[in-house]
């Protein structure tokens, strides 16, 4: 009777055994030659593929946003040999994981991709193509690797798992996405494909505490003079960093002027104001401040004394002082009351100027008082999709780009842009992924800008695929538009926006009916449009951090915006006006 019992015991030591086994199996890419894995050389098992090794096809333009990460058809491979094997299918991988590398560089990171294939189309797998992408980026990597012709794998081997090469020289605290592609990619088929979005690490997971506080510097210094001393305000280090002590040097023909800076966490976690004493009237100083580390960057600043004007009052007799304050006091308090009154006008014409149609759509009448918006993890963010014209050249396109960063990263929002998304495009085409996004998307943001306006007018069957799918999309909005209205439905899912460097007239008049918005100043609009809250009722102003008109640009996204505007602004007002262009008539 225990014999039997015995032997089963075994064989299941045994099946464990080889299931272990067979979960630890791990591939790293090997440097062989694409005619070497199509001659079955055992040596050429997973071998990783350089761009030399491939030829483009005709069909792929160079100029492609993936570069030469494309998903290769079939025949690209083992076309040749065995057409067969381009009518089946292969399933997307899974169990995606990123492995981080250690790098010499403190200010980069690296990873390693790793992941299993489907057991679904397994026999007829033939390799992989994994790409990285910087979330709001431009930028693609691509690597390819194949498996040996001579390979028969089947469902048991879904459990291995396969590397990718190191991806370098990754920015820190950056947002990235990695997709990885089962080869070959048939026809018709939407599951070749996974993606996974991760963070790279920050500056103290890579280097340590110890390495990133000498990197770190104070990047806002406001200087004030007071009397004949001078007040300095700047940003302090983060808390993690626990730097508790800071110092401040000014120099001046040869003199040094050093300031021990401790500052009081107590009342400000974030600024610290010192002063500084012992000046030169008349004297420009070059200060230094920096955090009290070994080998701390430093920040240097410009400091101007200046005079105190100091005027001879003549001796008068006490009535005269008296008379002299009265006056003063009666004319103070003219002054404060003028100034007063200024403000409270000021401040009306401020409110009346910031749409008040919008902000009565969007008046929420069961926001009590004191009540706050929360935006946490668990809240699904709205779907936005972009719409814009690259007609207006890459400046324009560089702005939409670091918008649809900004919103994603700061103002809870799922942004779908077509930059992003040039897989899906190059599968759908640009055509069907527009119309399907259309439909997805909670709402629908149009850039009117110039060329916007001038393609929309000027239709022509010679303009670029993209140009015809910018004025299709146009037209489309505007026929829902005009339906919506006669309806009576909502309208607020479309919205129109344009830039300081564009005007109101670029605006096509088959979006007239589209809730209207100037960027940058009209963002706390935007968010009020996007999440459905009121900016404000009567004792209460919602206040949403870092998306103000002038404290957006206090967050590096914010900053990337705030550049490619400016940018955009300045290369906009070079270029000739169409009067410009126009000569003057000769009369004969």
């Amino acid at each position: 009777m225990w014999l039997p019992t015995l032997i089963l015991n075994l064989l299941l030591l045994v099946s464990l055994f080889h299931g272990a086994r067979g979960e630890q199996t791990s591939y790293r890419p090997q440097n062989c030659t694409l005619e070497c894995i199509r001659r079955g050389d055992p040596r050429c098992e997973y071998c990783r593929i350089s761009a030399d090794d491939v030829q483009m096809p005709t069909s792929i333009p160079f100029s492609s946003p993936f570069g030469s990460c494309v998903p290769w058809p079939c025949h690209s491979f083992l076309g040749q040999e065995t057409p067969e094997v381009c009518q089946h299918y292969v399933q997307a991988p899974h169990n995606i994981q990123i492995e981080f590398e250690a790098t010499e560089e403190p200010t980069y990171d690296a990873v390693t991709v790793s992941w299993s294939p489907s057991q679904y189309g397994i026999a007829f797998l033939r390799g992989f193509q994994v790409t990285l992408q910087a979330l709001g980026g431009s930028q693609v990597l691509c690597q390819l690797f194949l498996l040996g012709t001579n390979l028969s794998l089947t469902p048991a081997h879904a459990q291995m798992v396969y590397h990718s090469d190191p991806f370098t020289h990754l920015s820190l605290d950056s947002v990235y996405v990695v997709t990885i592609m089962a080869l070959p990619v048939p026809e018709r088929w939407d599951k070749f494909y996974k993606r996974k979005q991760f963070f790279t690490r920050t500056c103290p997971e890579k280097n340590g505490l110890e390495e990133c506080k000498k990197d770190w510097y104070p990047t806002y210094v406001e200087v004030h003079q007071e009397n004949q001393d001078v007040l300095v305000t700047f940003n302090l280090a983060p808390e993690n960093f626990k730097i508790r002590q800071y110092f401040s040097s000014c120099f001046r023909g040869g003199l040094r002027n050093y300031t021990s800076i401790k500052p009081n966490f107590s009342m400000n976690k974030t600024h610290h104001t010192y002063r500084l004493q012992n000046l030169q009237a008349g004297t420009n100083y070059t200060c230094e401040i920096a955090a009290d580390v070994v080998d701390a960057v430093r920040k240097t600043f410009t400091v101007g004394v200046k005079h105190k004007h100091i005027s001879e009052e003549p001796r008068t007799s006490s009535l005269m002082v008296f008379l002299s304050v009265g006056i003063l006091l009666a004319a103070t308090t003219v002054l404060t009351v003028i100034v007063v009154y200024t403000k409270r006008i000021k401040k009306k014409t401020v409110q009346t100027k910031m749409r008040p149609e919008i902000i009565e759509q969007y008046y929420d009448k069961k926001l009590d008082e004191g009540q706050c918006v929360l935006l946490d993890r668990t809240t699904r963010p709205p779907g936005l999709l972009i719409c814009y014209s690259s007609n207006d050249g890459p400046a324009h396109v560089r702005v939409v780009l670091q918008l649809a960063a900004f919103l994603q990263k700061h103002m809870a929002t799922q942004v779908h842009l077509d930059l992003w998304e040039a897989l899906s495009i190059m599968e759908e085409g640009s055509m069907g992924w527009h119309c399907r996004r259309l439909n997805e998307c909670d709402f629908v943001l149009v850039i009117c800008s110039q060329g916007l306006l001038q393609n929309q007018n000027h239709q022509s069957e010679d303009e670029e695929p993209l140009e015809n799918t910018a004025s299709a999309i146009v037209s489309m909005i505007g026929e829902e538009l005009c339906r919506a209205k006669a309806l009576g439905r909502d309208l607020s899912k479309y919205m129109v926006a344009t830039f300081e460097y564009s005007q109101e007239s670029d605006i096509p008049a088959a979006l007239g009916l589209a809730s209207r918005y100037t960027l940058i100043k009209d963002l706390p609009l935007l968010f009020s449009h996007l999440h459905g809250v009121a900016l404000q009722k009567p004792g209460v102003y919602l206040q949403v951090e870092n998306i103000s008109e002038s404290g957006y640009c206090k967050l590096p996204a914010g900053a990337a915006l705030q550049l490619a505007v400016q940018e955009a602004t300045a290369q906009f007002s070079e270029e000739p006006t169409e009067e410009e262009h126009v000569g003057i008539p000769i009369i004969s």
